[in-house]
């Protein structure tokens, strides 16, 4: 009732209606243990954002805690991104997509959760819907240094920091990094640990984005879903390993149009994905296979030649590829290819 007296003073009665079943459903799907105790520490810096110009949405995370990840980072195409960490209650981050879901905005999703909970003062929450609207919230017992900060279509959240200017820097280098989400998201986790960071140190981190509009198949709206769950240098690893998945993703364009038939446009999402990893040798096998595959062996050679230098085993492979229908049936193909190798 004290819930619902104060919602009814801030928003009026139709508002405490909808933010009172949100709590009761919250409170419903809560483990028994969430309810009794905060036992979950994820302390942590963040960002959740919205990509005005691509709609994408996402959050980036790192924190000196195993596999941040997997508690703290959620997103859904068309639907928005949240954040929850500090004393974490994973439960934010389904039940806050899911009343997005409904229509609900980032901050009504935020102030119907919060109302449910029993122990908010612990809780660090960013939130960012599918328009751009945003919410954040910082209890007021995360551990110092804790900040948070709101910038459009953005929010940056932070606590148990070094500094308590982790999340001024966050900021500026989201706002001043010329990129798309992922490179902007990425160059804010690399400002907060630049400043100081996590007073722990360093452990796990992750990137997650999704399309602007759902495809109604969700393995296909997330364009960047990497953790790092344990390592030195999550951080420098995480930039590794999303410069390796830019270029999967230009593999997956390159194979999406040669199924379409369109080889041109194949060959050059290959070649794109050459020029990210030059020193990996799957872009360049799987380029010279579309060539000779197409009948332009002669220009399919030197590439087979070049993957074979990095790594010989393909050549193992090549004979094996008729049957797959991704080669001829030409046996004089095959070995003027595995000539190649030799």
């Amino acid at each position: 009732m004290l819930v619902s007296a104060r919602s009814a003073a801030a928003t009026g009665a139709r508002h405490l209606l909808a933010l009172g079943c949100l709590g009761l459903i919250f409170a419903a799907n809560l483990p028994a243990q969430s309810r009794l105790r905060p036992v979950r520490p994820a302390h942590t810096y963040s960002i959740v954002a919205r990509d005005s110009a691509t709609g994408q949405l996402g959050v980036a995370v790192q924190s000196h805690w195993f596999s941040v990840g997997s508690a703290v980072a959620w997103a859904e195409s068309g639907v928005g991104a949240v954040a929850t960490q500090s004393f974490i209650e994973p439960s934010y981050g389904p039940l806050g997509l899911a009343m997005m879901r409904t229509g609900r905005t980032a901050a009504e999703t935020l102030e119907g959760l919060l109302a449910a909970d029993p122990y908010p003062e612990v809780r660090q929450v960013g939130m960012v819907d599918a328009q751009g609207r945003t919410a954040v919230h910082t209890g007021n017992l995360a551990i110092a240094e804790a900040c948070q900060m709101t910038g459009a279509e953005f929010t940056v959240q932070a606590n148990l920091m070094m500094k308590g200017t982790v999340c001024d820097a966050m900021v500026r280098a989201y706002e001043q990094t010329d990129s798309d989400l992922a490179g902007r998201m990425m160059a804010a986790l690399e400002a907060a640990q630049a400043e100081g960071g996590d007073i722990r140190g360093k452990q796990s981190a992750a990137l997650l984005v999704v399309r602007g509009e759902s495809t109604g198949r969700a393995w296909a709206d997330r364009l960047f879903d990497l953790r790092i769950e344990d390592h030195p240098e999550p951080i420098r690893e995480l930039r590794r390993l999303l410069t390796v998945a830019r270029a999967y993703l230009h593999m997956q364009a390159g194979d999406d149009y040669l199924t379409e038939g369109d080889i041109d446009r194949a060959l050059e999402e290959y070649s794109r994905a050459e020029v990210i990893l030059p020193h990996e040798s799957e872009p360049i096998f799987w380029h010279a296979v579309t060539l000779a595959s197409i009948g332009r062996v002669d220009e399919s050679i030197p590439l087979f030649e070049k993957a074979f230098q990095m790594f010989p085993d393909w050549v193992v492979l090549v004979p094996r590829l008729p049957a797959a229908g991704l080669l001829p049936d030409d046996e004089g193909l095959v070995r003027r290819i595995e000539a190649a190798g030799r």
